[in-house]
Order: structure tokens, then sequence, then C-alpha cells
């Protein structure tokens, strides 16, 4: 941490983020944030990260008497808070190579009778991949697509010929959000895609598209964690999730109408 109370370095930041500040160096940040929008976009987007990570892990948490001391390094503002950092980006990563490695099918949740077990975890598994794509590229700044929107044409026919599926990137501008680009990635074992948006201010949210082989339909759904909001439905051949850290009732909205231009 730097001597100056004036000056907030990167360290001081994770530090801010991971709960490793005393009492009075952290209002001092909080008050340093209110006047550097842009790091304070930083920070809730690396707080997001955190609060989906340990929602997505805390199923898998073992704790131990000796855990304590792993988080008493000799400089708790440098060594840990980025260890923690690098080993969080890895954790997500490994957790979208897993879900998208694992084998599924969606279920019928329409139906009276309830899915099968397989199938009710292949579509609870579409809203935690499409977290998972969200924290991993969202926050990227120079490469969180491979396709840019300037090449919207040749990006929606490539990812739709992957999903076998005609494609379209929704027109969301109207309700403030504008094609960033998108990628291909796996979901569920498969060719998936991701389509991400972005407003005036910067702020994203992606859409993530999954192979669904039972041709089945669900009604709309949503998942939180953190400050990560997550509608998500099946509909024929396709899941779709609209991950975003809006309100409840903006993503609702967006994932309403990319419903309405999917189905056009």
């Amino acid at each position: 941490m730097t001597d100056d109370p004036n000056t907030v370095t990167e360290a001081d930041l994770h530090a801010f983020v991971d709960g490793f500040l005393d009492e009075e160096r952290r209002r001092k940040i909080e008050l340093w944030l209110k006047d550097h929008p842009e790091e304070a976009a930083e920070v809730r987007q690396w707080q997001a990260q955190a609060a989906a990570l340990k929602a997505a892990f805390s199923n898998y948490a073992q704790p131990n008497a000796n855990d304590g001391s792993l988080l008493r390094p000799a400089h708790p503002a440098t060594s840990s808070s980025m260890l923690w950092r690098k080993t969080a980006l890895i954790a997500a990563s490994l957790m979208l190579f897993l879900s998208g490695a694992a084998a599924g099918i969606y279920g019928d949740r329409l139906l009276s009778q309830s899915a099968p077990i397989e199938n009710t975890a292949a579509l609870e598994s579409l809203p935690d991949q499409s977290k998972t794509a969200f924290l991993i590229y969202a926050s990227e700044k120079r490469h969180p697509v491979e396709v840019g929107a300037d090449q919207e044409d040749h990006l929606v026919t490539w990812l739709g010929k992957r999903l076998d599926y005609k494609l379209v990137a929704p027109d969301l501008k109207a309700l403030g959000f504008s094609l960033v680009g998108g990628r291909l990635l796996p979901v569920n074992g498969k060719a998936g895609a991701m389509l991400m948006y972005q407003d005036a201010a910067g702020q994203r949210l992606t859409v993530l598209l999954g192979k669904n082989p039972e041709n089945g339909e669900t009604s709309f759904r949503f998942e939180s964690a953190g400050a990560l909001e997550t509608f998500y439905w099946i509909d024929g051949t396709i899941g779709y999730a609209v991950t975003g850290e809006v309100s409840r009732a903006k993503l609702q909205e967006i994932a309403e109408e990319c419903y309405r231009q999917f189905e056009s």
C-alpha cells in the first residue's frame, strides 16, 4: 500500500474488493471512487465476479480449521489480492470449460410431469454457463469478442451455421444497447454462441445460445448471483440466456425483446 493517503493503486483496489483494508482506509477509497467513475465501474465488475464465483462454488466449500492462516500473508494488499484475482479467473475459466464439456439435454419444463434428472441438470446449467461467459468476456477491454459488430452479417452467418440455426443479432438500440460483436464457445459440449451488447456508459450484457436436442420449451426463468442477473429460456432447438449487471426489470425487458426478435 502506498504511503501517500491521497494515492490509490490497483493493489489498493484489489484489497478493497477482497476486504483486506482497515475501516479508515476503506472509507478513504470509497470517497476516492466517487470521484473516479471509470475505476469505480471496474471495482463493481470485480465485486460482481467475486459474488458470482462465490455462489458458483459454494456447494463445494469445505471449511477447514487451518483456512484462516491462508488469508494472512505478509503483504495482503499486494500478494494475496493479486493471487486471489488470478485464482478467480482460473476458476471462472475452468467452470466454463467443465460446464461446456458436460453432456446433457434439455427437458420440456412446460409438461405436467417432472423432467428427467439429466434434463433438469442441463437446463439449470444454462444460466451458470451464461454468467461464467459474462464474467470472462464482458470485462475484456481489447478482445471481448471474436467478430465485431462491423461484420454483423458474417458474424450471424458463421455462428448460425455452427448452431444449425437461422441466427439473428437482436437490435436492442431502442433499449439503449448496441451490438459489440460475438464469439463461438462451448455450451453443454456442443457449439454455442455468445452475442455481446454495450450501452453508452460502457455497461455490457451478453446473450448466450446453445443447442437443445430435445426440441422442448420453457417459460422465462430468472437467476441472480450478486450483482449479476440472468433471464433464460428454451424454445425449440435452442436455449437462450441473457446476463448483465442491470436491474431485473431492465434485463427482463431486454430478454423479452430478444425473444421477440429471435422468433420473428
